[in-house]
């Protein structure tokens, strides 16, 4: 297997410099070279250098570098990442291209530049290093054309989706000559290591994923001139009701760039045969018209939408395509669009669009079936297998379902006779599936996913890290279940802990699976992971139910709720057996407060946690005031002496300001990461992880610590907290409200009114929690905070 723990990027553009700063992510050492400059820039001629100066000679690369710490959305998982980048340029540091593994050209997309650069890659190239060009569709071959035998052995194609920290997808395309070993060990680092999903494409124009994405948007291009559809209508239809994202058609050729869109198309219109094929990616002349004009979209401030800022706030306008000229987005209603957002789930959203029978029902069928016959035309010229096209479609544009999956969910049979009857040719192998009484392109048994292939079912790749909860279910893994949560058998003597209630906020369900895999796993299991495969991992405690017992004075069923998810939390604390919690995306309040009693947290590189109670005017009252404290004494344990204040202080602001983290990286930054504690970057490989770090300690004998009672900073310390806080209000950055909540907090973390240093036990700290937060929960202002957020999703300041 190639190893790789160094790396060089040419090109520090938006492409090549967001590449270096993923490896830089992983870990990979990365030098990023450009051009040397030919002027010297005006703060340059200010400070007296020349042209030789260092500084200038790798400015290019070194101000890329710097504007990875401010780019948003974030590049880099932590700043302090942007120290495994170094910056040269292509005159002065080419030779060192001879120390690195791996080799990745992002330059300017054109195919002579990119063969000249291999060329000049090749004398200094080191034999075993890869060679890889993170081009979005010219021909891998053409490129290594002038290369050598032994060289070209050793080059590929990376096409990263743009943003490379957040897309899941990296095409792979071997050149005929790249030696089958190299792209077996890149497609396991890039699943691995860069924590991507990987497809193998074929060398051919726009590979998978903007083939057959750029061929569905020119198609609904198509059918939107065709029919006199709207710019707000082809949006409504073409988003979350088809199963993909927001920003549909028109949102997502602003954000990406209708020149760049301009290009891609063309490269694909240059580069095929076929006339029928040539003539689909024909771009429009109303495109054309746009980029001349200068609309090609965000970066520019308007393509199809444009934001217009008022007194009043900011007005999205969109474009009237029959004027060109912009006028108010308007929203748009019709029985397809109302029954897909009356569906549940992507699949049923889908089936009701197609179903209603209006236009645009008709528009979604029109778009729709041409992009299914297009991918199944072109499977085997841009994909050996259907998996690949899916995926591709999937991970690299965020669609629901892959145009195969797609057309298992409307009934292949049924569709295909309807495509048929409207004059569209369907390809032979697709009717000679259906003709060998099939009728699916997939099928799942005994917990394996089989796809069609070459007339029989293959069985999908599995890793052996990839452990999915969805098929373990499906295989009757369930130990025990609720509404709200289950408990999976995940092998070797592991259970693994799942949440699964709207949007996996905790309630009395899921306390009651806690306490019950509790017990199950103290008697008959070897440990336990906490983890799921929701959109987001937890939002927090249920806080519609606790609002409305605020509202009808209910103290006490409150006051239960609080102490039956402290004691959940504590018997978490409290098992004889290794307990590994696996935290992803969203993971919030309580979420966070069923991570912290953990033995261990695996983090997910894109984990988003904190405690951010005081955003609806409460606070932790879960254990997570109690953890936080508890850490920070433990820092400083067998340092009697040691000034605690200083690290409160810090808690006292992270949870008062609810601060999150921008990763799983970044957790450490706010005091949430433990040295035992990592992060993984391949979210499909959390379970597999956690279960590996159980087993492990496990084997080593695990024996749960005892609990001891710890220091606090007591009444002096809260003086010293709440001070911070006045201020804050006194200086107008925080109103009263938010006052009395970091008093309330302040009172909390510091331990109460009790003396500096003051040894306490967990139970007191609870106590502190709960009493604090059942104050709050009286408060107007605390009850409006609530209702904002449930109504807005957004936090109120009052």
């Amino acid at each position: 297997m190639t190893t790789i723990r160094t790396a060089a990027v040419i090109g520090s553009g938006v492409m090549g410099s967001a590449i270096a700063a993923h490896l830089a992510n992983v870990g990979i050492r990365c030098l990023l070279l450009d051009m040397v400059p030919d002027s010297l820039s005006p703060e340059e001629e200010k400070a007296g250098v020349t042209l030789q100066h260092p500084n200038v000679r790798n400015r290019l690369a070194a101000n890329a570098i710097a504007k990875l710490k401010t780019t948003n959305p974030a590049p880099l998982y932590s700043e302090a990442f942007a120290q495994r980048i170094t910056p040269g340029n292509l005159d002065d540091h080419f030779g060192r291209l001879a120390e690195v593994d791996w080799i990745i050209e992002a330059v300017v997309e054109n195919a002579a530049v990119k063969q000249a650069l291999l060329q000049r890659i090749e004398t200094v190239w080191k034999p075993g290093t890869v060679v890889s060009s993170n081009t979005s569709g010219i021909s891998i071959n053409a490129m290594a054309a002038g290369c050598g035998p032994e060289l070209r052995k050793h080059v590929l194609g990376t096409h990263f989706f743009n943003p490379p920290r957040y897309m899941k997808l990296l095409e792979i395309i071997p050149g005929r000559d790249t030696d089958p070993a190299i792209v077996a060990s890149m497609v396991r680092f890039g699943e691995k290591t860069l924590g991507k999903g990987v497809v193998v494409a074929k060398d051919t124009p726009n590979f998978i994923a903007n083939r057959i994405g750029t061929y569905g948007l020119l198609v609904t291009l198509q059918e939107m001139a065709a029919k006199g559809y709207t710019v707000e209508e082809v949006d409504a239809v073409t988003g979350p009701a088809m199963g993909r994202p927001k920003s549909a058609t028109f949102r997502t050729l602003d954000l990406v760039g209708l020149d760049t869109f301009v290009h891609v198309a063309q490269n694909v219109y240059d580069n095929v045969t076929g006339e029928a094929e040539r003539a689909a990616f024909e771009v429009p002349e109303l495109l054309r018209g746009m980029v001349a004009r200068g609309w090609i979209g965000e970066k520019k401030g308007q393509g199809f939408y444009k934001k217009i800022k008022g007194p009043g706030g900011s007005e999205i306008q969109a474009l009237n395509l029959a004027t060109m000229e912009y006028a108010p987005s308007r929203k748009v209603s019709g029985a397809a669009i109302e029954a897909a957002k009356a569906a549940k789930g992507a699949g049923e959203k889908l089936k009701a669009l197609l179903a209603a029978g209006d236009r645009y029902s008709e528009l979604a069928w029109n778009v729709l079936k041409r992009v299914l016959v297009y991918s199944a035309e072109r499977l085997g010229d841009i994909a050996e297998s259907i998996a690949d096209i899916d995926n591709a479609m999937k991970w690299g544009f965020n669609w629901e379902f892959g145009p195969f999956e797609t057309w298992d969910l409307i009934g292949v049979a049924r569709s295909v006779q309807r495509m048929e009857n409207e004059g569209l040719t369907v390809p032979a192998w697709v009717k000679e599936w259906l003709a060998a009484g099939n009728g699916t392109f997939y099928r799942r048994a005994e917990g394996a996913i089989f796809y069609a292939s070459g007339g029989s079912f293959a069985a999908q790749e599995t890793r052996p890290e990839r452990i999915s909860l969805k098929a373990l279910k499906e295989q009757g893994k369930v130990v025990k279940t609720n509404p709200g949560a289950s408990l999976i058998d995940i092998g070797d003597g592991v259970v693994c802990l799942e949440f699964h209630s709207p949007n996996n906020a905790i309630g009395s369900d899921i306390l009651a699976m806690i306490q019950q895999s509790v017990d199950e796993v103290r008697r008959n299991w070897r440990g336990m992971v906490i983890a799921g495969e929701g959109r987001h991992f937890c939002v927090g405690a249920n806080l519609m139910l606790m609002l409305m017992e605020a509202q009808d004075e209910e103290w006490d069923t409150i006051d239960f709720m609080i102490r039956q998810f402290q004691s959940s939390m504590m018997l978490l604390k409290s098992l004889e057996k290794p307990v590994v919690a696996a935290p992803h995306s969203m993971t919030l309040g309580g979420g966070v407060e069923a991570c912290l009693p953990a033995d261990r947290i695996v983090f997910s590189a894109e984990t988003y946690f904190g405690l951010v109670e005081t955003g609806v005017g409460l606070i932790p009252a879960g254990g997570g005031c109690k953890e936080m404290a508890l850490r920070q004494s433990k820092l400083l344990a067998g340092v009697p002496d040691a000034d605690l204040q200083p690290l409160m202080n810090k808690v006292f602001e992270t949870i008062a300001m609810a601060k999150t983290s921008t990763s799983g990286h970044d957790a450490a930054r706010l005091g949430y990461m433990r040295e035992a504690d990592s992060v993984v970057v391949n979210p499909d490989f959390r379970v597999y992880e956690a279960k590996r770090q159980v087993l492990d300690m496990d084997a080593a004998g695990y024996v749960k610590p005892a609990e001891e009672k710890f220091r606090v900073v007591g009444d002096t310390g809260k003086a010293v907290l709440q001070m911070a806080a006045y201020t804050m209000k006194r200086g107008g950055y925080i109103s009263d409200h938010d006052f009395l909540i970091a008093s309330k907090l302040a009172h909390v973390l510091s331990g109460g009114d009790v003396p500096e240093g003051t040894l306490v036990t967990e139970q007191y700290m609870l106590d502190l929690e709960r009493e604090a937060f059942l104050s709050l929960c009286g408060e107007p202002k605390t009850q409006q905070r609530m209702q904002h957020m449930l109504a807005t999703g957004k936090p109120l300041r009052n």
